[in-house]
């Protein structure tokens, strides 16, 4: 078992989270890394779940277990998030409670100067690949009315309902007020809209 890194000397802590596909057998190479870190096993939070798998019930806790001071650490970006969105939005999620967050392959830690500059940049990706969901959501269905047919269950955010949205959302309403409208739940809105979406269009003039 390799050795660990010494914690650090203050009270904040170093929370792990390991993740595989459950055709993956490299589980233990991740809590290695994570253990060489500096990650205590009180600390460490593992689970097999397919990689499209939006429940990821092992990370969701330790999450809520991490507190204002603590770095979360993964091995690789794509252990935490389905997407750059899901990324950039579980990231933002951290430092709005003062959590710090680290990736060791590839070098990411929003505590430095750099790693703040690499979250930005997230958050522009995060931005471009929603827009682009939706454009390839509403080309789909465009197709699909041309050839008179319309496949699986009518979306209850189409674009028109997503444009009366935004513009709710920059008139003040609230996500839950919104939500409620539309009779979508609250994370429907935050898919299209993670906070710093919400927080550029309040700010609009």
């Amino acid at each position: 078992m390799p050795k660990a890194n010494k914690p650090p000397a203050d009270n904040t802590r170093l929370i792990g989270y390991a993740r595989v596909s459950t055709r993956e057998q490299n589980l233990q190479m991740q809590i290695d890394a994570l253990k060489r870190a500096g990650v205590l096993d009180d600390n460490l939070w593992v689970e097999k779940v397919s990689g499209v798998s939006a429940r990821r019930p092992q990370r969701d806790l330790a999450l809520l277990d991490a507190r204002d001071g603590d770095t979360f650490i993964v091995w690789r970006l794509d252990r935490l998030g389905r997407s750059v969105s899901d990324l950039y939005s579980q990231v933002e999620k951290m430092r709005d409670r003062g959590v710090k967050f680290r990736s060791l392959t590839d070098n990411v830690d929003t505590s430095t100067t750099t790693g703040k500059l690499m979250f930005g940049i997230f958050a522009v990706l995060a931005e471009f690949e929603r827009n682009q969901t939706i454009e390839r959501t509403l080309a789909g269905m465009a197709s699909a009315r041309l050839r008179g047919r319309m496949p699986g269950r009518a979306p209850k955010l189409t674009a028109k309902r997503l444009e009366q949205a935004r513009n709710l959302i920059k008139a003040g309403w609230s996500v839950a007020e919104v939500a409620a409208k539309f009779k979508v739940s609250d994370n429907a809105i935050y898919r299209y809209f993670p906070s710093a979406e919400l927080e550029k269009i309040r700010n609009e003039k």
